[in-house]
């Protein structure tokens, strides 16, 4: 699976490059979810405005993984750049109700830096 990855300090983008979602290239990207999550990344979003078909749910599985780490590290999993068919199909498996899902780049770094804020307020919170 090809895909770019372009890391800052509070998250991580990843910017699939390729046109289809299948069961052949999904097994790479959610050891790339592994490992960014080993490296200390918690908030990862996701670009899939490349992605032009997706033939099965099960495909999509693997944002499921990538949620499942970013949430058990206290961190946010966004997906960005989603298209018709494959919005059909997270809302097919109900998938769309459980991901977080936003248009823009912008408003996926808004969501990250304002759920960064909340924990440090409420961490100051709690040892004041």
């Amino acid at each position: 699976m090809k895909f770019s990855v372009d890391k800052h300090e509070k998250y991580v983008v990843l910017k699939l490059r390729e046109s289809k979602f299948t069961n052949d290239n999904t097994p790479k990207l959610k050891s790339e979810f592994i490992l960014l999550n080993a490296e200390g990344y918690h908030n990862i979003v996701l670009d899939l405005s490349a992605v032009k078909e997706c033939n099965d749910s099960q495909d999509l599985s693997s944002l499921l993984v990538g949620d499942r780490l970013c949430k058990s590290a206290n961190g946010l999993f966004i997906l960005i750049g989603i298209n018709g068919v494959v919005a059909k199909i997270l809302e097919m498996s109900n998938l769309d109700q459980s991901l977080t899902i936003v248009s823009k780049l912008d408003e996926a770094t808004d969501l990250i830096f304002m759920e960064e804020i909340e924990k440090e307020l409420l961490g100051s919170v709690d040892k004041g």
